[in-house]
């Protein structure tokens, strides 16, 4: 690993940081002041000739479905604001400063209830702006096995309404992602309700046809949730939901680059066919990520495996059950098998989400934005986190260095 030094300083209420910018390969000096990027201004070298670290923005990742050992969707009482605030804590290790809580499929009792803490969780200075918003992944999704994934058959329905007013009650009104499943009955009727309140819908878990995509994109739908998973093993070779959400200009894509979900050669044909700017690299990282390879359960009581590799397998379904590797890992392994520049993998996992959302404030590292900041060293495509800012706080030091 490379040794790196960081200067940093502090004057005026004023901090100062300097390093290789992400973008431009110049050393850069970036100030911060109440919580924002005052200026990025090149400076002919750094302050110590060996200092190779990285400045980028903060990654933000829009499918965190748990984190460190805390799940968002488990029931029985498990999910605290002390469990909230131990995800985010360890999410900041791995240089994510904004994410998007996922709850998946359950029973209405327990979204209701989760949501409920997670907005208690999110107001909360501490966690200093880190949750906009919430993801909610089901339960409006396609029952049929392989499609539905390692999502509960007994919990998958159609779409109502009513219902869903209840989680964005309980949810503050700050869901900001829907994934749903096109084909389902009352699909169509629940995405132009969704677009109305400025939800984004994310097409998943289905077997939409090409009319049924392009229905729903008219509707409102802009994005798909982790393209090439949720999805049958075996598919007609015509007739699939990848081609149509691949080929219509108006859907995003997000992908997940753990280097089990999908392979090399599919990761290179989707950013190509939708270009860096349209695909949003995500973890689906779960509560099992940071836990010893073994058997644990899941909401019904099955099996699910993680394996000493860090596959997290449901062998019932013979399908993934989200990830074990955060996005960090992620960006390095996009840049190694697409051979994308670091500037375009930043992009995918920073900027590119921030816009879809409509996230103004953070995402690139420029004046006025959030100081929402990485700061590591590349090596050999793994991305090493050495400091974290959220809002201008230093809130992760891997080297405990002293201002």
């Amino acid at each position: 690993m490379l040794l790196t030094v960081l200067f940093m300083s502090e004057t005026n209420g004023q901090q100062t940081v300097e390093g290789i910018h992400f973008a431009t390969g110049n050393p850069v000096q970036v100030k911060i002041k109440d919580g924002k990027i005052l200026e990025v201004k090149n400076i002919k070298k750094l302050s110590d000739k060996n200092c190779k670290l990285i400045i980028a923005p903060g990654f933000f990742d829009n499918q965190i479905n748990g984190f460190a050992g805390v799940s968002f969707s488990f029931g029985g009482g498990e999910l605290t604001v002390e469990g909230v605030h131990k995800a985010t804590r360890a999410l900041w290790e791995r240089g994510v400063t904004t994410y998007l809580p996922t709850l998946t499929t359950n029973s209405k009792e327990i979204l209701i209830k989760n949501f409920s803490v997670l907005s208690k969780a999110r107001d909360d200075e501490s966690l200093l702006g880190s949750i906009p918003g919430y993801h909610l992944e089901g339960p409006y999704i396609s029952p049929i096995d392989g499609y539905r994934g390692a999502h509960s058959k007994r919990f998958v329905r159609e779409p109502d309404w009513n219902e869903f007013m209840e989680f964005y009650e309980a949810a503050g009104k700050d869901i900001l992602t829907v994934t749903v499943a096109p084909e389902i009955e009352g699909a169509m009727d629940f995405i132009k309700k969704c677009t109305d309140l400025g939800i984004v819908i994310s097409l998943g878990h289905h077997n939409g046809t090409a009319q049924q995509i392009s229905e729903a994109v008219q509707n409102g739908a802009k994005t798909c949730t982790h393209l090439g998973n949720g999805c049958a093993n075996s598919i007609n070779r015509h007739d699939n939901p990848l081609w149509p959400q691949l080929s219509n200009d108006g859907l995003m894509i997000s992908i997940i680059c753990d280097g089990f979900h999908l392979r090399p050669e599919e990761i290179r044909v989707f950013s190509k066919a939708k270009g860096y700017d349209k695909t949003i690299i995500t973890s689906d990282v779960t509560s099992y990520a940071g836990l010893k390879p073994g058997i644990y359960k899941n909401i019904d009581g099955d099996d699910i495996e993680l394996t000493v590799d860090g596959k997290i397998q449901y062998p019932a379904q013979q399908v993934l059950a989200g990830s074990a590797s955060s996005i960090d890992k992620g960006v390095g392994h996009a840049m190694k098998v697409t051979g994308c520049s670091l500037a375009d993998a930043i992009g995918m996992a920073s900027t590119n989400p921030a816009k879809l959302y409509g996230l103004n404030d953070r995402g690139t590292l420029e004046l006025g934005k959030r100081a929402d900041l990485i700061l590591f060293t590349l090596d050999n495509y793994v991305v090493n986190i050495q400091k974290t800012f959220v809002k201008g706080e230093l809130v992760y030091d891997a080297l405990n260095l002293k201002d």
